[in-house]
């Protein structure tokens, strides 16, 4: 009997490792998770791959200056890590959505104190463009702060 749970238990594991992609929530999920590493991991390269070369926002970013940005940021930064929470995610039809995340960032670098911490939150929009989730453009703030 107990064989059978563990068997049961391991096939229901198993079954939800293999959720359809076309899952929109899943497949939202997977972006932030992969768009996590990719930032810890610094790989600039990855995380423009996943923005839209039409992406724009309020403050005047578009695909080159966020790659600027990232290269910047990276290069200041010997290690990041982040603590990533989806607030929420609401599909706009069938190929469109709209996550809320706050972040939660640490990293090392040569300041005075060798470390910096914030948190933000963040309203991305996401459009699904052949089976891929790419950021099409986003606002942020300072956690408790005014988002732009």
């Amino acid at each position: 009997m107990k064989s059978r749970i563990i068997l049961i238990a391991l096939y229901l594991m198993l079954a939800a490792c293999g959720a359809p992609e076309s899952d929109p929530d899943t497949g939202l999920r997977a972006w932030v998770a992969d768009a996590e590493v990719a930032a810890e991991e610094k790989d600039r390269s990855g995380l423009l791959a996943m923005i839209s070369e039409n992406y724009a926002d309020s403050r005047g970013n578009d695909h080159k200056r966020i790659g600027d940005t990232l290269r910047v940021y990276f290069f200041r930064q010997q290690s990041i890590a982040l603590i990533t929470s989806i607030d929420e995610i609401s599909m706009l039809g069938d190929t469109a959505a709209q996550l809320e995340i706050t972040v939660g960032m640490a990293g090392t670098n040569n300041s005075a104190l060798g470390i910096s911490a914030d948190a933000y939150q963040f309203e991305l929009e996401l459009e699904l463009v052949d089976e891929d989730w790419m950021l099409i453009g986003a606002r942020w703030g300072e956690l408790g702060g005014k988002m732009r």
